[in-house]
């Protein structure tokens, strides 16, 4: 055994043999050596690892406790000094998924190696974040020893610390993180190449990904402006000095909700802008510029909207990812009608 790589493998309870849903109260447990699956990932690691322990906690009380019980799991993991975590086939069990992407994180930020093999579409994969690599499973367990055998591959690459390709070449799900590499040929060439194979009907693989966005259906007008109630969000990076939610001046993923009740103008240090894509000199002189608190007010005031909403929801746009800004725009949306607001203005940056 020595000289093996030491690996702890990561289930529920049901794959660890405790029970079914019944049992998904069970407590964060371990067991030397392997279990269920586990047999067949030792099987998979041979001469180069072994499965030395088996880490398990019950679906619904992680869910319930994930925080609590990812620490639980993290101490009963280290009694085992792995070269590597392993977590899942998760398959397309959204519980599973989201325990197997809690112990990862929290293996990966103790230093431990990590690696979990889940369906793309499990919500787990999203939630381990990019410092977890994720290998594509199938949705349920017929694809069992396909999902092993490509966690194990990826899984003994990261735990001797060996470099790790791209998502194409190594077999990971993209985690939505770009490095710099010298391609043989220079790009205009590899675009004119491209654009031949395409007009042939040739197969051909694009470089760049471009997401394709949802389209939205522009809402109906508001039917009277004197009666409604106006809010104003932006996503300028307002903030309160001293940036008290710490907001990224580029690809920021926070928001918060800040308050100008009372005020009927913004004077220079209400509010500062921390975007990191323009000259914020004059809004932090004169947050208005951006905020537009004292024209509303106005508008208020003469009868053109029956009243500002006295918050604002507030990010950082700035080289923002389309799904973390796709998320953060519906929560304002969700927030803003429990208030009772009518329409919403998002001033330009």
């Amino acid at each position: 055994m020595s000289g093996k790589l030491r690996v702890v493998h990561y289930l529920n309870q049901f794959f660890a043999g405790v029970g079914g849903e019944e049992k998904s109260d069970y407590p964060v447990s371990a067991q030397t050596g392997p279990v269920g699956p586990g047999v067949l990932l030792d099987k998979i690691l041979g001469a180069d690892a072994e499965v030395v322990a088996t880490v398990f906690a019950g679906d619904g009380l992680f869910a319930e406790n994930a925080e609590a019980c990812a620490e639980e799991a993290l101490a009963r993991i280290k009694e085992y000094s792995p070269d590597l975590v392993l977590a899942g086939p998760a398959f397309n069990a959204g519980r599973f998924g989201l325990a197997c992407a809690a112990v990862c994180r929290a293996a990966h930020e103790a230093g431990v190696p990590v690696v979990t093999a889940m369906h793309p579409e499990n919500p787990g994969f999203p939630a381990a974040g990019a410092s977890v690599h994720t290998v594509p499973a199938a949705d349920s367990a017929v694809g069992m020893e396909e999902a092993l055998e490509a966690a194990a591959r990826l899984g003994l690459k990261l735990a001797r610390g060996e470099e790790i390709g791209n998502a194409a070449e190594e077999g990971y799900l993209p985690r939505g993180v770009r490095y710099n590499e010298v391609a043989e040929l220079p790009t205009s060439r590899r675009a004119v190449d491209m654009v031949l194979r395409k007009i042939r009907g040739e197969s051909y693989e694009t470089e760049l990904d471009v997401p394709a966005l949802e389209e939205i259906a522009p809402p109906e007008a508001i039917a009277d402006l004197k009666k409604a109630r106006i809010a104003i969000v932006s996503e300028g990076g307002m903030v309160p000095p001293g940036n008290p939610d710490r907001f990224a001046g580029s690809r920021n993923e926070n928001w918060a909700t800040y308050s100008f009740e009372g005020k009927d103008a913004l004077p220079g240090g209400t509010f500062i802008s921390i975007h990191g894509g323009f000259n914020t000199v004059f809004v932090n002189e004169e947050p208005d510029r951006m905020l537009a608190v004292d024209a509303f007010r106005r508008l208020a005031d003469e009868g053109e909207i029956a009243e500002l909403h006295d918050d604002f929801h507030s990010t950082c746009g700035n080289g923002g990812a389309f799904k973390e800004m796709d998320g953060i725009g519906r929560a304002w949306a969700a927030e803003l009608k429990k208030t009772g607001v009518e329409g919403v203005v998002l001033p330009a940056t």
